[in-house]
């Protein structure tokens, strides 16, 4: 009996669970999506988000395709912190763009624990998620490699970190 309960009970998990490591908001925004790599930033020494990398079908990473990127945080931080963040990281990889009000608009302060995803619907869309929540749409032309680059670019500030994301 118990072993029979024991499958029933791994069964459901299968069922309900869309595919390992993808939350339900991971698999609503991007069908087929699975975990392609995941890594620690770190800023002089100190932990600041966990990031995962969604693919489908964890595919490497192919800029003409969507995907989808998270950010459990494990720190707490201000809006302001990460607006000018993002805008400080977007400039250093190339020119600025005049999306301030947007990310102001995209962004809430996080506490240890706050998740954001940002899935990209081809080159010129991101959508947001805020702990399983859709809370924006931002629109720019470019903006999925401009925003994405900071984590998965060719000059980001953590090659290790980058290559431990992309799941090499």
């Amino acid at each position: 009996m118990r072993k029979f309960l024991r499958h029933i009970a791994l069964a459901f998990a299968l069922l309900v669970i869309p595919s390992a490591g993808v939350s339900a908001s991971v698999a609503k925004a991007l069908p087929g999506a699975e975990l392609r790599g995941q890594a620690t930033f770190r800023y002089l020494g100190f932990q600041l988000y966990d990031a995962r990398l969604f693919t489908k079908n964890a595919a490497p990473l192919n800029w003409s395709e969507d995907f989808g990127l998270e950010l459990t945080y494990k720190r707490k931080l201000t809006q302001y912190d990460m607006v000018e963040a993002t805008l400080r990281e977007m400039k250093r990889v190339g020119p600025s763009l005049p999306i301030r009000t947007d990310l102001e608009r995209c962004y809430k302060g996080v506490s240890p624990g706050d998740r954001y995803l940002a899935v990209s619907e081809g080159p010129d869309t991101l959508r947001f998620w805020y702990n399983g929540t859709a809370i924006c749409t931002l629109r720019h032309p470019g903006i999925k490699t401009r925003f994405m680059s900071i984590f998965l670019g060719e000059n980001t500030r953590s090659a290790r970190f980058t290559r431990a994301l992309k799941g090499q």
